[in-house]
């Protein structure tokens, strides 16, 4: 069995993955007040709140870190842009999920940190095998996972939207090391 470090940093070219903080809270609340961050998750309610955002940190600091891992992407001089998380499914695969706040959108800092969390996973987790997913509308995703290695299955599954208060449907995809 592997040891998991219990708040693992993992550097890239210009960021660095770190476990959020309580610094970050006003942050995260920034930018996932935002509808068209949050309608891109499945998880983030709309709208956001201070609130949920003290919870989403708390939670991230409770972790069982040899299951789920939750990273603050954070940039030099600016703090956190967002965030990107590996979660062990109770019946499946570990899933790669990630946000970024809308003034960072097309720079490549979600496909930089994407391959960042899946080199750790890769290394320090000996994982081999993620999962992620899409919303079908949102093609920018898409992009970014095949750029960190992704490839389609084929599956089309409708996930729900908390922020949207629907299913979408949600272009399934795989990354093996």
């Amino acid at each position: 069995m592997c040891v998991i470090e219990e708040r693992p940093v993992i550097e890239t070219q210009r960021l660095t993955l770190r476990a959020p903080a309580k610094a970050d809270v006003e942050r995260v609340a920034a930018f996932c007040v935002d509808h068209e961050v949050a309608r891109m998750t499945t998880r983030m309610p709309s709208p956001y709140t201070r609130g949920h955002a003290e919870d989403f940190v708390a939670r991230c600091g409770t972790q069982d870190r040899s299951r789920d891992n939750t990273f603050a992407i954070e940039l030099a001089d600016e703090g956190l842009i967002g965030v990107v998380g590996l979660f062990t499914n109770p019946n499946g695969p570990v899933e790669l999920g990630y946000w970024i706040g809308r003034p960072y959108w097309g720079r490549g800092y979600a496909t930089e940190a994407t391959k960042g969390a899946l080199d750790w996973a890769r290394g320090v987790w000996n994982k081999r095998y993620v999962t992620a997913g899409h919303f079908a509308d949102n093609d920018a995703s898409g992009r970014v996972l095949v750029k960190a290695g992704f490839l389609y299955t084929g599956v089309v599954e409708h996930k729900p939207s908390i922020a949207r208060g629907a299913v979408a449907a949600t272009r399934m995809m795989v990354w093996l090391a």
